[in-house]
């Protein structure tokens, strides 16, 4: 399998988060991804969309490394190629996803 196009992808990704990092915390935007992570993860910013997009991003690269890309995070079925399509980071086939915002939006409900 090539896997250049989908690393190309990544690159974009993460090329666009890294912009838009630069207008929040420019101290970071060097660091290398998985760095960028662990900081967002002990700051403020880890409430924000920005660190759950990272964290994502980082994910979908150590899948690929470990040739795991594509496998739910969650069954560990294939993710359903259009979600990929729409999405390079997905995580969870779109049973799993359903689920996982259902039980979210629990969580939400009781913590308000």
């Amino acid at each position: 399998m090539n896997t250049q196009p989908l690393r190309q992808k990544l690159s974009a990704i993460e090329t666009e988060l890294r912009q838009e990092l630069t207008a929040i915390a420019t101290e970071l935007t060097d660091l290398p991804l998985n760095d960028i992570v662990e900081q967002l993860a002990t700051s403020p910013l880890c409430r924000q969309s920005i660190y759950q997009r990272f964290v994502r991003l980082d994910a979908a690269i150590c899948q690929l490394e470990l040739g795991l890309y594509g496998l739910c995070s969650d069954c560990e079925a294939i993710i359903e190629p259009a979600r990929l399509q729409a999405d390079p980071t997905e995580q969870r086939c779109s049973l799993c996803d359903e689920h996982f915002r259902h039980e979210h939006r629990q969580e939400l409900r009781l913590t308000h």
